[in-house]
């Protein structure tokens, strides 16, 4: 004998809990970056100046990947009921900050070859219109930056949750993690240390004739910027591939069946959503119960969403 159920009768949308405030807010950062970007390129064929048409054009890079994020917020809400999308839109986040994570690797290596170049050649360089600039860019990332910051663990939630299921549950935030925020954000903070770095450095090479250090601060920056997408690349990756996202919550959905009496046979556990995790159990009891009795077992788990569990009569009885 074996009895299957999971939560029924509700609609498996599982964006994340600031999934709209965050959409909006990463269209400003795209709106500022775009409008900066096109001020920057207009007033370099204007004035004849290659640092603002270089700034102006490096920034077209981060601008279209913001723009990848921002697309990817309004692709997931507008498809969030579709019942094509098994288990919801909400990985959709993840797919556009592995994405993006790419484009930053791509943005760092680019970055190192030409620091090395003209490490190796050095080249006259503009300062003041070069600081400039650097002083521009800083100021708009540090404006980005902010808007698009998740703050610390624990910050409120903008609104409720837009799934419905039968049992309560809190939110642990770092699992709950909104990878395509993070990755937009980590694109205007790149673009804000590199900033920072070429600022010490032109000053540097303005003051003490250390034309050297502009692109030896280039590499350093570099090697910063290819960390961070290293990184984004591994988490926003296991996700895609439905790797455990988190081995507490598994042993502890364990432990709980398990203290029912029941054998746990097989266990699956992925997220689904920024906060959100999915779960197929498969028991043996030589007393069974009900799957929604071994569900109430699993109530207040934090980010469990969607549980389907099989029950099975164990043998010899």
């Amino acid at each position: 004998m074996s009895a299957t159920d999971s939560f029924g009768g509700h609609e498996h949308v599982f964006l994340g809990a600031s999934h709209d405030r965050n959409q909006r807010r990463t269209m400003i950062v795209v709106g500022i970056t775009a409008l900066t970007m096109v001020a920057e390129i207009a007033a370099g064929y204007a004035y004849g100046s290659m640092a603002l048409l270089a700034d102006g054009f490096h920034m077209s890079t981060h601008a279209g990947a913001l723009l990848v994020a921002a697309l990817a917020y309004r692709y997931a809400r507008r498809h969030a009921r579709d019942p094509a999308f098994t288990f919801g839109t909400g990985k959709i986040g993840d797919l556009a900050a592995f994405a993006s994570a790419v484009i930053l690797g791509i943005i760092a290596v680019l970055i190192a070859v030409d620091a090395a170049w003209r490490l190796a050649s050095p080249v006259e360089i503009d300062f003041d219109p070069a600081i400039a600039v650097a002083v521009i860019g800083l100021a708009v990332n540090l404006v980005s930056a902010l808007l698009l910051h998740e703050g610390t663990p624990g910050h409120a939630h903008d609104h409720p949750h837009d799934h419905a299921h039968d049992h309560p549950h809190h939110h642990d935030h770092g699992h709950a993690r909104d990878h395509n925020l993070r990755a937009a954000y980590l694109h205007v903070l790149a673009d804000a240390v590199t900033s920072i770095l070429a600022i010490g450095a032109l000053l540097a090479g303005r003051f003490l004739d250390w034309v050297w250090l502009d692109p030896a601060i280039g590499i350093l920056g570099a090697v910063m910027i290819a960390s961070w997408s290293i990184r984004l690349l591994r988490e926003s990756g296991r996700i895609l591939v439905d790797a455990v996202p988190d081995k507490s919550l598994q042993d502890a959905m364990r432990a709980r069946i398990e203290a029912t009496g029941a054998r746990i046979t097989d266990l699956h556990l992925w997220r689904v959503g920024p906060g959100h995790n999915a779960a197929v159990i498969s028991l043996s009891s030589a007393d069974p119960r009900t799957p929604d009795q071994y569900r109430s077992a699993l109530a207040g788990l934090a980010g469990l969403s969607h549980v389907t569990v099989e029950v099975r009569q164990a043998p010899g009885r």
